[in-house]
């Protein structure tokens, strides 16, 4: 009976972890519309993508729109990718703008680094 009990509750804790990932996804498939009203008010998931940039645990990432970023969480992996287009899973959330000097930069706390190219199109611009 207890093992019946188990594999139900873990069967229970899967099927709810699976749709909050799957609820996740879906509100980043957001239109950008949205997006942009969700990053003002509160923090939202995202996917960024965009040129690296910085050193030593200070990093920024610049999309295609010529938005910036500050990166924060783990950015222990990111001094390999510095210089490359990489695409970026994570909450964003409106910096402060006392502590930044500008109202419009974005905190992105990264939750996935995925590469995409060495080199970056945004800078080519």
């Amino acid at each position: 009976m207890s093992k019946t009990l188990m594999l139900a509750a873990v069967l229970l804790l899967s099927a709810t972890w699976l749709q909050a990932q799957q609820d996740s996804q879906m509100g980043s498939a957001k239109p950008e519309s949205n997006q942009a009203a969700d990053q003002t008010n509160s923090a939202s998931s995202n996917t960024v993508q965009g040129c690296l940039q910085g050193s030593n645990g200070n990093f920024t990432l610049t999309d295609n729109s010529g938005t910036t970023y500050q990166l924060a969480g783990d950015t222990s992996k990111l001094t390999e990718h510095v210089g490359h287009e990489v695409q970026i899973k994570g909450s964003t959330s409106p910096s402060s703008s006392a502590s930044t000097g500008t109202s419009s930069q974005q905190t992105l706390t990264v939750d996935s680094v995925k590469h995409v190219s060495k080199t970056c199109k945004t800078m080519a611009k």
